[in-house]
């Protein structure tokens, strides 16, 4: 069992770092990218909410297949696509071809995330999940620290299309490695799969989370999904295998508010990093690899204490552990709201820091807190739920920016000339993170106790 526990942690550690690390390097690239296929800042933008739109739709799907076929031949085939789609991208001709080819690669990310936690929390007792948890979220910041520098230094020297040919060459490395993994967990054999919910969630999130893009008829889209979304809901509470067990939210208050708190969180900081790139580059004038230094200071001290927060919230109530590091988030990103056009240096070094001790003491403790809340047949669609949280918090924070650069941005292209323009969008879409973190931090303190196995 050592060795199984080993394979299963390396595996997920892997896939946790791979992803992140696409996302950060790809940030620093943007301006390039738009800069050569001649994109609008508002195109640009959809090379990231692609991804993460297809991705938040499909999380929780693929996590009831991974129940019911198996949870590391979903990781699998989820591994394998992803590095396929990373090499459509790196061949893409045209801004058309990359979005959809990002889109793809969201799907696969979907099978990754949606199995990845659920592997580790099959595999690992809950008195050592905390810490596992720790490990394998110190390798997604491991991968957030290496990427902005890697794909710094890929972009300036060599062509931002050699980031995804990386990707690719990772996810290879991912897949012959889980092949070692012996176990198959599949708790949820035998039962039906949710075909018509699965229909209904699907577009419902779809019509969510594009509805920022279209202006004059977002409102309407915005409306069907949330009309969807309560059908949805219905038929749930009637299905007798519902994609998604809504008892995981009646029974256990701990379980609830942690996936709020996880949404409003993600939704609050993921366009940190873009808007930063766009900004020390645009506005700034930093190269791509001068950005992507900077920018890895947050995620490396991100990766240096996560592992300390896991364990922390195996011996203290996750809650408060959570709570204090939304808090600390919340007035980084009041910072950001407030900073001038042209930020010194320190300022900047010493915000990027605060804000990566604070995603640390955050991300662990509220995940160890969701998994351990829920009984172990249902640790698939636990970790889907985990999952889509996120990538949902991801998707409303990029429909935000997204939003944001088309009623101020005007169609304009990413460049100097149009800094002020851009500066007072990013000030915009920080003060309104910083809202949201404040609502994630209630959140987080209203979830109650959750009680350890001894």
């Amino acid at each position: 069992m050592p060795n199984e526990k080993r394979a299963v942690l390396i595996a997920a550690g892997l896939s946790s770092f791979l992803t992140p690390f696409m996302g950060s390097a790809l940030n620093v690239a943007i301006p390039v990218i738009g800069r050569q296929m001649h994109a609008t800042a508002v195109t640009m933008s959809w090379v990231i909410s692609a991804y993460l739109l297809t991705s938040a739709v499909f999380l929780l799907p693929f996590g009831r297949l991974a129940d019911m076929l198996g949870r590391k031949r979903v990781f699998l085939m989820g591994v394998a696509l992803f590095g396929l789609s990373s090499l459509l991208c790196a061949v893409s001709s045209s801004i058309e071809i990359l979005i959809a080819s990002r889109a793809i690669q969201g799907i696969a990310g979907a099978m990754v995330f949606g199995t990845a936690v659920s592997l580790i929390t099959s595999a690992i007792p809950p008195g050592e999940r905390g810490k596992a948890l720790g490990i394998n979220t110190a390798t997604v910041y491991v991968g957030l620290s290496v990427g902005p520098a890697v794909g710094g230094f890929l972009t300036q020297t060599l062509s931002w299309r050699a980031i995804f040919v990386i990707v690719a060459a990772l996810a290879g490395i991912t897949w012959l490695y889980a092949q070692r993994i012996r176990s198959e967990w599949s708790p949820a054999q035998g039962e039906r799969f949710d075909t018509a919910g699965a229909v209904l969630y699907c577009l419902a999130l779809t019509l969510l989370l594009s509805a920022a893009s279209w202006r004059h008829t977002g409102i309407a889209l915005a409306g069907m999904a949330v009309l969807l979304l309560v059908v949805f809901a219905v038929r749930e509470a009637r299905e007798e295998h519902p994609l998604l067990d809504l008892h995981l939210f009646r029974n256990s208050t701990v379980f609830t508010f942690s996936t709020l708190a996880a949404l409003l969180n993600y939704g609050a900081t993921f366009s940190i990093g873009y808007l930063l790139s766009l900004y020390l580059q645009t506005i700034r004038g930093f190269t791509p690899q001068e950005a992507g230094l900077l920018l890895l200071i947050q995620p490396v001290v991100q990766a240096g204490f996560s592992p300390l927060a896991g364990a922390l919230s195996d011996r203290h109530e996750p809650r408060m552990v959570a709570s204090v590091g939304m808090l600390l988030t919340t007035f980084c990103l009041l910072a950001y709201a407030s900073m001038p056009y042209r930020a010194n240096l320190a300022f900047l070094v010493t915000v990027l820091a605060a804000s990566g001790l604070g995603f640390a003491l955050f991300s662990s403790p509220n995940v160890n807190a969701i998994v351990s809340a829920v009984s172990g047949t249902r640790y698939g669609v636990a970790s889907s739920v985990v999952s889509t949280a996120r990538m949902l918090g991801q998707s409303l924070s990029m429909a935000m920016i997204v939003l944001i650069f088309t009623l101020t941005m005007h169609g304009l292209p990413l460049s100097p000339s149009y800094g002020e323009e851009l500066f007072r969008s990013m000030r915009v879409a920080f003060a309104v993170s910083t809202v949201l973190s404040l609502l994630g931090v209630f959140a987080s303190l209203a979830r109650g106790r959750m009680h350890h196995s001894s």
